[in-house]
């Protein structure tokens, strides 16, 4: 069958696939663009079942609240180069992610594999198009799903989507709140608190920092009782620097998240706590 170079394009518009695949993907399907389209899916399909044994280290990273702040989506997509992470294709198979966690108020992301886009094909159709269209390992790696009922979320996406975070603060919505949680989810990145505040940090773990900091006084020679004070000492270093409300803000030195948050507060007129917060980097471990 003769396949018009215009009708190669149109799938190539559609599809993002190579010249080449689209116009084999027309010969297959007798010239009908639909059926090339799930032609083409299914070579992603296998494409990707392929590349199943290569590592998907490049990506994005998306988190976004919706307008009436009330919910909020993070999602991490992967791919094999950071030049393809890049390329529009890929960004659009990141925002199609954000979207499906919000349409489904979930973020499992087995479930969202099987959920429909607003374009009628499923998640994992958009995915193996995705691989057909850039020729590598394309995964949908994890998503967190948000909502709040007291309170309203911030988002901040660093340069690139590396990185970026979640905050839910409680309190109404104002725009000095709003200014606040905007600046806490950049603090959030760029700080790497592991918890909101103190009661966030087991035990367990202030144990072994203390004992860590006690042995280490010890073998550079300090007395038991005066390693003991070193490591109490320590310890309240490290809730400091790991404990948001506890840092010093980043956007003004000599003061700490907590004293701005009270600050914010008494100017808005709403008594402001963080609730939630939530940190993706891309190729962390989840759960790290």
């Amino acid at each position: 069958m003769d396949i018009s170079l215009d009708l190669v394009k149109k799938l190539r518009e559609k599809t993002g696939a190579g010249i080449a695949d689209c116009k084999k993907a027309l010969m297959e399907s007798d010239g009908d663009i639909e059926k090339a389209i799930e032609y083409l899916r299914k070579k992603g399909a296998a494409t990707s079942q392929k590349r199943s044994d290569r590592v998907a280290k490049e990506g994005l990273i998306y988190a976004r609240v919706n307008e009436a702040r009330n919910e909020a989506a993070i999602v991490e997509v992967n791919c094999e180069t950071d030049f393809v992470a890049k390329s529009d294709k890929f960004n659009e198979l990141a925002k199609t992610a954000v979207e499906a966690v919000f349409a489904a108020k979930s973020g499992d992301v087995n479930a969202l594999l099987s959920a429909n886009t607003p374009g009628g094909s499923s998640i994992q159709q958009v995915i193996d198009g995705t691989t057909a269209s850039v020729g590598e390992k394309v995964e949908f790696k994890r998503a967190a799903f948000f909502s709040s009922a007291d309170g309203f979320f911030c988002d901040y996406n660093h340069l690139g989507n590396k990185v970026a975070s979640l905050i839910e603060i409680t309190g109404k919505v104002t725009d000095e709140g709003v200014t606040l949680g905007n600046d806490l989810a950049m603090q959030i990145v760029a700080m790497k608190p592991i918890t909101i505040d103190r009661s966030g940090v087991s035990a367990e773990m202030i144990e072994k920092e203390k004992e860590i900091y006690k042995v280490q006084a010890i073998n550079e020679g300090k007395p038991e009782n005066i390693a003991d004070r070193i490591a109490t000492n320590k310890v309240e270093k490290f809730y400091e620097e790991n404990c948001l409300v506890e840092q010093e803000f980043v956007k003004e030195s000599g003061k700490t998240v907590n004293e701005v948050i009270k600050q914010v507060s008494a100017l808005s007129g709403s008594d402001y706590k963080v609730k939630t917060m939530v940190r993706f980097q891309l190729g962390e471990t989840i759960g790290a």
